[in-house]
């Protein structure tokens, strides 16, 4: 039975489609990500192989050419496939895409795959045609561009990552990590996806979006940071914390505390603090036997009316269907 058992395992297949002057740290971002995700018996739950266009050598901007084991055929059997930045090339300079790229991905979309870009590869997923009639993000510094080569995709520069249906995009560079730890947090749940988070040495959640990395012509000021008031509030989610509470443990007053607790979250205080809840919220629902009603006293919300009333709103699930989602025991 063991044996019968150990062969039914079938790790999650990822292609990524690596396009010339491939950004470096994107193309390494899905294999050292995805790598670190095992389940209770070690085992990987995915697999990273990486292609290219007729499998031949591509350059990246890191001053090396990939050398892949790959054309694009593998993306005929991948689950998943995930386009790397670029910084050349005509989907940034004029909007299109080599044809034979294009039908890969949008045959890959049609057949079920989910499709992800990290940074500047949403031009590329935008002129195979994936986002037109989506809200999609990418780097803040190409938002300008993006828009005038691709008027028909609901861009919003401000957030880390877009998670819609099956094509998920991501901000610039480091925003692939936080993309690629909210798959494994969807496919397998928090555990996992904090786990796998550690093994990378990067937090499993960054709070705020991409507004918080935009350049403002805004002077720096020493000693102002509201850091020490959001690690106070985490350690208090289950009460009812104030504005005014939080203004005073950063010592401002709540018109400056709000004004800088944006600039550096890209979020309001109120938002991030129902962030902050409702991922507490999951957690406990993953993790533990607590009944909805504690949930809801430990993560803030009060009642169980408000946990499922938010959870609704974010996820679209009831705590109850959420729980026996990401409960089910890993294979």
């Amino acid at each position: 039975m063991r044996n019968n058992w150990a062969m039914t395992f079938s790790p999650h297949r990822i292609a990524v489609l690596a396009l010339d002057d491939v950004v470096g740290l994107d193309l390494g971002t899905p294999a050292q990500v995805f790598s670190t995700a095992r389940d209770a018996h070690g085992r990987s739950l995915y697999t990273v192989d990486v292609c290219t266009p007729g499998g031949r050598p591509v350059r990246s901007t890191a001053g090396y050419q990939v050398l892949p084991d790959h054309g694009l055929e593998l993306i005929e059997t991948a689950d998943t496939v995930i386009v790397p930045g670029i910084h050349e090339g005509a989907p940034l300079t004029d909007g299109t895409l080599d044809g034979e790229v294009a039908a890969a991905l949008r045959a890959a979309y049609d057949r079920g795959a989910r499709i992800m870009s990290i940074c500047t590869s949403a031009f590329v997923l935008a002129a195979a045609g994936l986002l037109d009639g989506r809200r999609a993000t990418t780097h803040w510094a190409y938002a300008d561009r993006f828009r005038r080569l691709h008027p028909h995709v609901d861009l919003d520069p401000d957030v880390l990552f877009i998670d819609d249906d099956r094509v998920l995009t991501s901000a610039g560079v480091a925003a692939g990590i936080d993309l690629c730890l909210h798959v494994i947090r969807t496919d397998h749940g928090t555990e996992v996806a904090n786990r796998a988070a550690r093994r990378c040495v990067v937090p499993p959640w960054r709070e705020g979006g991409q507004a918080q990395y935009i350049e403002r012509p805004v002077p720096k000021v020493a000693d102002t940071s509201t850091a020490t008031a959001r690690e106070w509030a985490r350690q208090r989610l289950h009460e009812q914390v104030s504005l005014r509470d939080l203004a005073e443990q950063s010592r401002m007053s709540v018109r400056t505390f709000t004004r800088r607790f944006r600039s550096e979250t890209g979020l309001s205080p109120a938002q991030w603090l129902l962030q902050q809840r409702t991922e507490h919220a999951r957690l406990l629902l993953e993790s533990t036997d607590l009944s909805i009603d504690q949930v809801a006293r430990r993560s803030g919300f009060g009642t169980a009316s408000a946990l499922r009333q938010q959870l609704h709103v974010r996820l679209g699930v009831a705590p109850s269907t959420y729980r026996r989602t990401f409960r089910h025991p890993l294979p």
